[in-house]
């Protein structure tokens, strides 16, 4: 059963909607297995073993320290369902793979480069000559070189240093002065604020390009998963939204639950989500002008615009909330 979304379908925004009515429990017992990234945004997956329960829903879960790390697990189809970047989609589409299928976005923030005390980085004509600690390929990343591209600031200008891994290597990085700032992901950002380590350049917001937008991540599952465990899908999607509602309108439970999810201490998370907003802003038109941006750019091999609307299905995200 392939997934077709017509180009006038897009998602339905959970800022502005509020979960409906509690999916009923599944007649037979099902098993999901989930994909853990650590990162705040993803904060309500760690109430969704217990929450599941509700639905005769029973999850496994692996854990991955980047999203690349999941896209894989879902392409393998280790797993059933997962946070990704937002251009996984199209990266996996590139690949010749449909397999994965995106539900819904799942937050937004501003994003400022994180630059080390001492440096002085104001504006982007600053950059030039700097070191500039990147991720090749992640989320934070696409964010980033579309805002260059588009505000006309050369990636020559400066020199960018791939660091591997996840976001523990670049504060480290930071702190021992190998490089003058980063273009990072919550919480670390957060935690190089909040040690002294660093400040955020707040007059380079790079979370709101054309192309690429603040969506900080999306939530995906397997085709498989989709056509065949659809009423568990959806009682994971609706427990999830739930939880995301609850944890957006209270800042302290958010930092709480937070804290609990990555292992970082609250004093880190309490900065951290003074800067995300729960739920997601995602659709298909955004998803389309990244996929045809980032082949332009020549980061993606192949132009899957034509194509993402078959692995976007807004259809469960609409099922569940009202």
């Amino acid at each position: 059963c392939q997934i077709v979304v017509t180009a006038a379908v897009t998602s339905v925004s959970s800022l502005a909607l509020a979960v409906g009515p509690k999916p009923a429990p599944l007649p037979q017992p099902q098993t999901l297995t989930l994909g853990l990234v650590k990162v705040g945004h993803l904060s309500p997956m760690l109430f969704m073993a217990d929450d599941v329960k509700e639905c005769n829903v029973q999850l496994k879960t692996a854990e991955f320290v980047r999203y690349a790390d999941a896209r894989t697990g879902l392409l393998s189809g280790s797993i059933d369902i997962s946070g990704i970047g937002p251009a996984d989609l199209a990266i996996a589409l590139a690949q010749g793979s449909k397999q994965i299928v995106g539900l819904t976005g799942v937050a937004s923030s501003p994003k400022y480069p994180v630059v080390r005390k001492g440096v002085e980085i104001n504006d982007w004509g600053d950059l030039k000559g700097k070191r500039i600690g990147i991720a090749p390929g992640s989320a934070v990343w696409f964010q980033f070189a579309a805002t260059l591209a588009e505000n006309g600031t050369p990636y020559s200008s400066f020199t960018p240093v791939n660091i591997q891994g996840g976001g523990t290597a670049f504060v480290q990085a930071l702190q021992r002065g190998d490089i003058d700032a980063v273009a990072l992901w919550e919480p670390f950002e957060s935690q190089l604020v909040a040690d002294g380590t660093a400040y955020f350049a707040k007059n380079m917001d790079y979370s709101q390009s054309k192309a690429v937008g603040a969506e900080l991540g999306l939530l995906a599952a397997t085709r498989d998963a989709v056509t065949n465990k659809r009423d568990a899908v959806k009682c994971f999607l609706w427990h999830y939204k739930n939880r995301e509602e609850q944890l957006a309108k209270d800042p302290q439970a958010f930092a709480q639950a937070y804290s609990k999810y990555t292992g970082l201490p609250e004093a880190v998370t309490q900065e951290s989500v003074k800067l995300i907003n729960l739920g997601g802003v995602l659709d298909l038109d955004q998803l389309q002008r990244q996929a045809k941006t980032f082949h332009d750019l020549g980061v993606i091999p192949k132009d899957t615009s034509g194509q993402i609307n078959e692995v976007w299905d807004p259809t469960l995200l609409e099922e569940v909330m009202k």
